[in-house]
């Protein structure tokens, strides 16, 4: 007899078998009995061999009962009271009967809500079998099933959503069964109340925790522990997903996972946890804002500078960037705002930057900051590894984000799950000896990214690469980005690949095993480690070896100074020091190497380039930029100070088109210190780009001087066919060579420099304005890469006054 129904043996003469006939308690209410009738009906439909099943449900002669199968044995209530406390391997194996149970019904619509030891049979087999639906619900939503706001289930059992009455859902049997796991592990329950009332106002409001001295691993408790979150969102999502868990634990050499592509469950719970935090979140809204606005081809330095100052710990911590020692080259001195810095670096930098400073945000405040600075240090390394190997700028940018990001998934579960990925350093130690410590620390052993998959999938359900993969899905990264972040399949190609996705992914793996071979060991052992990784990697990256090791040597020096700039420190005996350690560099087996550029080309344009006489020749694309000790200031420093006016004026309210024109045109004549410089722009009725003011030497008379068609014809003259093509151009001496013949007749007679700048103002893909600068002296025109970056920075802040309508146009 129990609290709502008596129990009998019974006898069906038409099958001649035995059955367990269930009748209700007299006195309920008419609709409590057509509501329990329809319920059971609906469970008897559940057919599974873990489950109790009901052969009949009806009401006969006005008193309701059910017919169940006969199951001959004790309940587990009855079992525990002779063995309280089961092994763990035992409790494992029968709470997965339990759980393939409950996703069955699950399935079908079906919440339990009494899931309890004395509602599951053992039979003589030792299956067990969830009996008594008797109070289940349909699922909230699934078949009309109404709100139901009774408190309903048994104190001890039940979990916080039903102690507040709320709706049925599946999470709440999944409570259920974590509590009968720490019953049967621990011996005991873990919330022990004789007053219900009391049970369902501590339930709601107590973390139930299995109890330390309790011998079970970290995984199984894990296990547990995420069953008993109140927090439903942190809860395993189904019975399901626990019972893969459960089942990984017992046999972690065949269960076969799924993917992330496949809903898979701890993929969804990682989701729900970054929903409801903070602070890493913002790298999802971040990224994806600074990714969209640096990418633009119409974006402006203005709009990029403000998607940062949104950020205030991204701002600081870019300034600190930009403040290093190889930006204070470029800038002669200290910079002290944004725009700036966005100038300097220029946007393919920012866009490298603001995913490796965002990666860093909020790390300090963790108790594992350790892990976290650890792996995202080499996350950092092999991306900067992988763009020294590629030389082409776009393709460097890609390389450097694909091969940081094929580290997201450790990255997140560093992030979120410290107590997970200290299992997974302890599973791999077990493979490599000493080769993991606690801490995170690397020894004598490189773990291979199969073995680290491997036991990132045995712990978290799930591998770093589909977490990783899952994640980037999720947060809407480009596809290129998601392409080439997939490491790569089956054994490393022994023939050069071509140019794309997939040396892309091999250049990543390529550049994380190299990063691997720097943090294992010092001396000889690291120099052996970095040559067996540029031997495997360099044919299918068409690279020989001495080229890999020496980008080796270049990136270290570049993240040691790009550590300090971001303030970055890491305690000695930890592996990420062999990056950082300026002692270690001096030391290193690789010989010396030169000093690294800065994250990502400042270079974001196409420029075209017409040297001196000696050098002459045409390039599409921007020559590297030259070392940090070149740079000259006083053009940068100007420059950058013109920037920061320009942009105030452009926010002033009132401010003429005109008169941001003149301070755009001020600022490039005082900085470059030129002759004159000239503005044209376009005149509709003559479609040709006509002067329209000048400053410096006869500059308002020479600018009338000035016609430049806006289409170019077979034999246009140089004017008219660089700026239909939008190209920025530095022409060294225009009176060598062939260049006086392609130059304007307007031109040579009446301004003929021998040295200039062309800047065109595109729209639409066709020019409407010019900016010219000119010097006396050929040659005598020098700007570095950072000089350049800065001067279209200067034009397109013209560009955006005149699409932003600025009064006076």
């Amino acid at each position: 007899r129990g609290a709502q129904a008596a129990v009998w043996l019974a006898h069906d003469p038409r099958l001649e078998r035995e059955v367990a006939v269930k009748l209700l308690d007299p006195g309920a209410a008419a609709s409590e009995l057509s509501q329990w009738l329809h319920e059971a009906r609906a469970v008897s439909r559940l057919t599974h061999p873990n489950i109790v099943p009901v052969f009949e449900a009806d009401d006969g002669g006005g008193e309701p009962y059910l017919v169940f199968e006969y199951v001959q044995g004790p309940t587990l209530a009855e079992a525990r009271r002779k063995k309280p406390q089961w092994p763990p391997r035992d409790a494992a194996t029968l709470l997965l009967g339990v759980l393939d149970a409950l996703a069955a019904a699950h399935e079908q619509g079906i919440v339990h809500r009494d899931l309890k030891p004395s509602n599951v049979l053992l039979g003589h087999d030792g299956r067990p079998r969830v009996m008594d639906f008797g109070i289940a619900a349909h699922v909230a939503g699934q078949h009309g099933a109404a709100v139901d706001d009774r408190i309903v289930g048994t104190p001890g059992y039940m979990s916080p959503e039903a102690a507040r009455g709320e709706t049925p859902f599946p999470g709440m049997d999944v409570y259920a069964a974590g509590l009968m796991l720490a019953e049967l592990l621990g011996g005991q329950p873990l919330m022990v109340e004789n007053d219900p009332y009391r049970y369902v106002q501590r339930v709601q409001s107590e973390d139930l925790v299995l109890a330390a001295e309790v011998r079970v691993d970290d995984t199984l408790r894990a296990v547990v522990q995420r069953a008993l979150a109140r927090d439903r969102l942190v809860r395993f999502d189904s019975a399901r997903s626990m019972h893969t868990a459960l089942r990984a634990w017992l046999e972690p050499d065949t269960v076969a996972l799924p993917s992330a592509g496949e809903g898979h469950g701890t993929l969804d719970f990682l989701l729900r946890r970054m929903r409801h935090k903070t602070d890493f979140p913002a790298l999802s809204s971040s990224v994806v804002r600074i990714q969209r606005v640096a990418t633009s081809d119409t974006e402006t330095l203005a709009s990029l500078s403000e998607e940062i100052l949104k950020d205030v710990a991204l701002t600081n911590k870019l300034l600190r960037m930009v403040n290093s020692a190889h930006f204070k080259h470029a800038a002669g001195g200290a910079v002290s705002t944004i725009s700036r810095a966005v100038a300097l670096v220029g946007f393919a930098g920012i866009r490298n930057m603001a995913l490796s400073l965002v990666l860093l945000e909020h790390m300090n405040d963790k108790a594992h900051a350790a892990n976290m600075k650890e792996e995202f240090l080499r996350a950092l390394m092999a991306g900067m590894l992988a763009g020294e190997l590629t030389p082409s700028a776009r393709d460097s940018e890609e390389a450097f984000l694909g091969s940081m990001f094929q580290n997201l998934g450790r990255l997140l579960t560093e992030y979120y799950f410290p107590e997970e990925a200290l299992q997974i350093r302890t599973r791999l130690a077990s493979l490599g000896g000493s080769a993991i410590t606690q801490a995170g620390q690397l020894g004598s052993s490189v773990i291979t990214h199969a073995q680290r998959e491997s036991a990132a999938a045995r712990v978290l359900g799930i591998g770093f690469d589909e977490l990783g993969a899952g994640i980037a899905r999720q947060w809407g990264l480009p596809d290129n980005l998601q392409r080439a972040m997939r490491p790569p399949e089956g054994d490393t190609p022994t023939r050069a690949l071509e140019r794309g996705v997939e040396r892309m992914r091999w250049l990543g793996r390529g550049a994380n095993a190299l990063t691997d071979a720097l943090m294992t060991a010092d001396g000889e052992a690291q120099r052996r480690g970095l040559m067996a990784a540029a031997q495997e990697f360099g044919p299918a990256l068409g690279l020989r070896t001495d080229d890999i090791l020496k980008a080796a040597t270049a990136s270290r020096e570049r993240m040691a100074d790009l550590a300090r700039a971001m303030g970055v420190a890491v305690a000695r005996g930890q592996p990420a020091r062999r990056l950082l350690d300026a002692a270690n560099l001096a030391s290193s087996p690789l010989g010396g190497g030169a000093a690294g550029a800065a994250v990502g080309s400042p270079v974001d344009a196409t420029t075209l380039v017409l040297p001196a006489p000696g050098a002459a020749r045409v390039a599409d694309t921007p020559s590297p930029a030259a070392p940090a000790a070149s740079l000259p200031v006083p053009a940068s420093v100007r420059l950058a100070a013109g920037l920061d006016a320009v942009a105030r004026a452009l926010a002033s309210p009132g401010m003429r088109l005109n008169e941001v024109l003149r301070l755009v045109l001020e600022t490039l004549h005082g900085a470059g210190n030129f002759r004159r410089v000239v503005f044209c722009l376009r005149d509709p009725q003559a479609d040709q780009l006509t002067g329209r003011f000048g400053l410096g030497d006869a500059a308002p008379e020479l600018c009338r001087s000035f016609r430049v068609a806006t289409r170019a014809a077979p034999g246009a003259d140089l004017f008219t066919a660089l700026c239909a093509r939008g190209a920025d151009t530095l022409i060294a001496d225009a009176s060598s060579g062939s260049f006086p013949s392609r130059l304007p007749a307007w031109y040579r007679q009446t301004v003929n420099a021998p040295t200039f700048l062309l800047l065109p103002l595109m729209r639409k893909g066709a020019p409407f304005g010019l900016i010219y600068a000119d010097k006396a002296v050929a040659g005598s025109i020098q700007l570095t890469e950072a000089d350049m970056a800065l001067s279209r920075a200067l034009r397109d802040q013209a560009v955006a006054a005149f699409k932003q309508g600025v009064a006076g146009g």
